[in-house]
């Protein structure tokens, strides 16, 4: 059994709250999730996880286990990389997750930028819109939207966006520019589907009801149907900033926005940073602030 892997595991299964959770989680087989617990169960002696229909729950012996297992992994990262020599100089490898738009608009070409004044590091870039859980998946700097929940994170604010609602001159032309937000129930909705289906227009004040034509989990086909003239669209700034510009779509009722997100640079705390992710956020930051301001509308 390997003792390390046994140990991720089983805290992954218990931030999942279910063995296939955590199977999707680690993109592992739902059997060998479930040989690791009953191994290391077997190793230690003792039940660590209660399993039921619906969820799995640690024990008291599988909670005092799983502290101390966090530990000693944070520890094998850290001893791991001072092995490498990522406390002497920015070297090593460097894990930078973001959400798919701001990963392509904004990180790829900071990233290139970023290898060639560091040649002894190597950047892995990793973009999806599904949360992550930093330390468990060995991600070294995240770019998150919103609110902050983790409390072992350390953040760097650089910036914040707002959602913006847009059409196409040629749908407006066919369906009128809505000057309140009850008005959009009568519009078109065209729906961003990689969080929540929605059910009301994303605006200040009174709700209003928003029945979906067309929904899609990822934004930029969802902005080229914007563009064709299919309906209303709601998504960042950065989303739309590209297209209304161009004068292909226009921003409607900005006096109703919600107010804006945040947006922070992150990093996991704990023990001296590395030169590599230090190196990361002095050069990633000020570039990834002004390129959202520029991107603000």
């Amino acid at each position: 059994m390997d003792r390390i892997e046994a140990m991720a595991t089983l805290l992954a299964v218990i931030r999942a709250g279910s063995l296939s959770a955590a199977s999707r989680e680690l993109r592992t087989p739902v059997a060998t999730v479930s040989r690791h617990i009953s191994e290391l169960e077997a190793h230690l002696g003792t039940r660590l996880l209660t399993r039921t229909t619906r969820n799995v729950t640690p024990t008291d012996a599988g909670a005092a286990y799983a502290a101390a297992c966090r530990d000693i992994l944070e520890r094998v990262e850290e001893a791991k990389r001072a092995a490498s020599g990522e406390y002497r100089a920015p070297r090593g490898e460097l894990t930078v997750a973001a959400s798919t738009v701001v990963g392509r608009r904004y990180l790829a070409p900071i990233g290139t930028d970023f290898l060639g004044a560091y040649p002894d590091i190597v950047l892995n870039l990793r973009f999806g819109d599904r949360p992550l859980n930093m330390l468990q998946e060995h991600v070294d700097v995240a770019i998150r939207l919103g609110p902050l929940a983790d409390s072992a994170l350390i953040a760097r604010r650089i910036g914040e966006v707002r959602k913006v609602l847009a059409a196409s001159p040629d749908y407006l032309g066919r369906r009128g520019t809505p000057q309140e937000p009850a008005e959009l129930a009568r519009h078109e909705c065209l729906d961003f589907a990689g969080f929540r289906r929605i059910t009301s227009w994303d605006t200040a004040g009174e709700p209003a009801p928003a029945r979906p034509r067309l929904s899609i989990d990822t934004a930029e086909p969802l902005v080229d149907a914007a563009i064709a003239g299919a309906g209303i669209v709601g998504l960042f700034s950065f989303h739309l900033a590209p297209a209304i510009r161009a004068g292909q779509l226009v921003p409607l009722l900005r006096q109703f926005e919600p107010p804006p997100l945040p947006v922070h640079i992150v990093y996991v705390g704990g023990g001296p940073l590395p030169l590599k992710v230090r190196a990361f956020l002095d050069f990633a930051a000020p570039r990834l602030k002004a390129a959202l301001e520029a991107d603000a509308l």
